[in-house]
């Protein structure tokens, strides 16, 4: 007797219909899921790290435990709500998946036993390790990611989860440890949101508001336990030594100091002050100044304070973007847009601001593989061609680049560009004031709540004013700007300009129509740059995926809509030097700070820096 087709009674209608018509087109089963114990974003991708893997090859796994490291964080200290992103939440919970930090794109299971992808990539299944436990004991299970995924995705906290999460389209409990992910594209290309979203506890937050803030720690499940909140002053987190995950590969060599402890400062001068002062023992330092000039302290002689880089490759572009509001005149004009480009004299602000310590990112992807150069290849045209009418035609016949001037006064090129533009948009100056042809003056205000912006943005007002253009910065409370983002209420914003390498969860709220305002923040609404991110996060090969990203980046530049400044680099750090620190290989993607350090008893005590203990 022959067997039966697999697929049973489906098999059987389908012979059937055979029966009936013989040229039926038949439909096969979906292929089988397979499970495995990692997963990438890029399609045909080698994992670095086998099956059986140990723990990462960059970390100890015989760390030492104990210590305690106490990180400064500036903004507001309300709430220990998960669904609010406190300082350090995301060692108090348990997640998905974790990323490999010495490899480009290597995700494997941490709550998660196995994965699955189906065969068009629009569905994820994880099955959860049956050992994994809240901290009350209570098991994980898949309605707890169920719940997690739907809560962030709702938003209510209006933080930019609906944004970073649009693209699920349902979650689905398959049985008690296994939960699927379905999407509306590539769900691979968003590993990095699903291994950054926390799993939280449904049986505690169902009944609650998931809006009010907390001041008692809700059940936690990760490495760390938020112990103690004071509102507006510190969170300290404790190691919880039976944690369950302890042991797992992904986390041998890391989660080593006992204690974990936030302070909130006001500002930056202060948080140097008491990094100086040994109140902190890191602290990132993003402003150049201060890098080459505020640490020539005695303690840095003798080797205490110690000035170290931690490796950022896994991300690209730039630390900041000028964005453009295009849903308000004239900057929905590209001549207006090109002309404020053109305006901005980034060489002076790099010399005379930075001490020429930073360089331009020349791309919405610099440093990265997927940064556009030189003309467009044919892939990318095959890409671009059906939008070349509404597309520059520069986009297909010049390289992009940005104009060099020698940074040491006002920029009369540059300057003399932006006014013929100005001139073709119409406008003219009259009495010293560019206006349009009904009279009125040409006005721009930067909206921001941040004083570091000022020193990024006032260089700039000056040479605006020097073509007659009344621009200033409106400096408000960060509620109102916040408010104001939303709504739209503004001329140009200084936006963050890091995107993930791959390029993943950023693209379609950063630049999508369909993304709400506050995260498209010059509210694009261009097919092209639409097509172009739909493209990316539908790619099923990698020259496919790098084709994409290269030509979205060449429509977001030649139409200038955001300005990328300083490209990101390594990022600088100072520290006292009485922690261990794992030896990295050269070519490192994400640095394992803080989880990876651990505290070394014996430089310390050589060291004997001061350190005040605040109950």
């Amino acid at each position: 007797m022959e067997k039966p087709l697999a697929g049973g009674k489906k098999s059987t209608l389908l012979l059937f219909a055979l029966s009936i018509n013989p040229h039926a087109q038949v439909v096969a089963d979906p292929p089988p899921l397979e499970f495995r114990y990692g997963v990438s974003q890029i399609p045909n991708y080698e994992l670095k790290y086998p099956a059986d893997f140990p723990h990462f090859g960059y970390l100890n796994a015989d760390a030492p435990k104990g210590g305690t490291l106490v990180l400064p964080w500036l903004n507001p200290l309300n709430t220990a709500s998960p669904m609010y992103q406190p300082p350090g939440f995301y060692r108090s919970y348990d997640h998905l998946i974790e990323r490999a930090g010495d490899e480009p794109a290597g995700y494997y299971g941490s709550l998660a036993e196995s994965i699955a992808l189906s065969a068009d990539r629009r569905r994820i299944v994880f099955r959860l390790r049956p050992q994994a436990r809240w901290h009350d004991g209570r098991p994980i299970t898949a309605t707890d990611v169920k719940f997690s995924f739907e809560t962030f995705r709702a938003d209510k906290m209006a933080h930019g989860w609906a944004g970073a999460l649009g693209w699920i389209t349902d979650v689905n409990i398959v049985n008690p440890h296994t939960v699927e992910i379905r999407a509306d594209s590539d769900v691979a290309k968003q590993l990095f949101i699903l291994g950054y979203t926390p799993i939280v506890p449904a049986h505690y937050w169902r009944d609650r508001d998931v809006r009010e803030p907390l001041t008692t720690p809700p059940p936690q499940s990760g490495p760390y336990r938020l112990t103690r909140v004071s509102q507006g002053r510190y969170l300290t987190y404790e190691r919880v030594p039976d944690y369950w995950g302890r042991d797992l590969p992904v986390n041998r060599g890391k989660f080593n100091f006992d204690t974990i402890r936030y302070e909130r400062y006001l500002d930056a001068t202060v948080a140097r002050e008491a990094l100086r002062a040994g109140l902190l023992d890191v602290w990132t330092e993003t402003d150049s100044r201060h890098w080459l000039k505020s640490y020539d302290v005695p303690a840095r002689d003798q080797g205490w304070l110690v000035l170290g880089t931690l490796a950022s490759g896994n991300q690209s572009g730039s630390r900041y973007r000028l964005a453009l509001n295009t849903r308000r005149q004239p900057f929905d004009d590209l001549r207006v847009r090109e002309a404020l480009f053109s305006a901005l004299d980034f060489e002076w602000q790099i010399r005379a601001l930075h001490g020429g310590e930073l360089t331009r990112a020349a791309s919405f992807f610099a440093d990265s593989m997927f940064a556009s150069s030189g003309l467009p290849g044919e892939a990318e045209k095959t890409l671009l061609e059906p939008h070349r009418a509404h597309l520059p035609a520069k986009v297909f016949t010049h390289p992009f680049s940005f104009p060099s001037t020698d940074g040491v006064g006002v920029d009369r090129d540059g300057l003399s560009r932006a006014s013929a533009l100005l001139a073709q948009a119409g406008y003219r100056v009259v009495d010293g004031v560019m206006v349009n042809d009904a009279g009125e003056p040409f006005v721009i205000e930067f909206l921001s709540f941040l004083r570091d912006d000022q020193r990024i943005l006032l260089p700039y007002v000056h040479s605006l004013s020097i073509l007659g253009i009344e621009a200033n910065i409106r400096m408000i409370e960060r509620t109102g700007y916040y408010n104001r983002r939303r709504n739209a209420d503004y001329d140009a914003v200084l936006v963050g300009g890091g995107i993930e390498v791959p390029p993943s969860w950023e693209l379609r709220p950063s630049f999508h129509s369909s993304s709400t305002l506050y995260l498209n923040a010059s509210g694009l609404n261009d097919p092209a740059v639409d097509a172009m991110v739909e493209a990316a996060l539908s790619a099923t090969h990698l020259d496919e995926f790098v084709s994409a990203c290269r030509a979205l980046d060449r429509v977001l530049l030649w139409n200038y809509y955001q300005f990328p400044l300083d490209a990101l680099g390594d990022t600088r750090i100072v520290y006292w030097n009485k922690f261990g620190r794992p030896d990295l290989p050269e070519e490192m993607y994400v640095a394992p700070f803080p989880d990876g350090w651990w505290f070394d008893k014996e430089t310390a005590a050589r060291m004997g820096s001061p350190k005040v203990t605040i109950p």
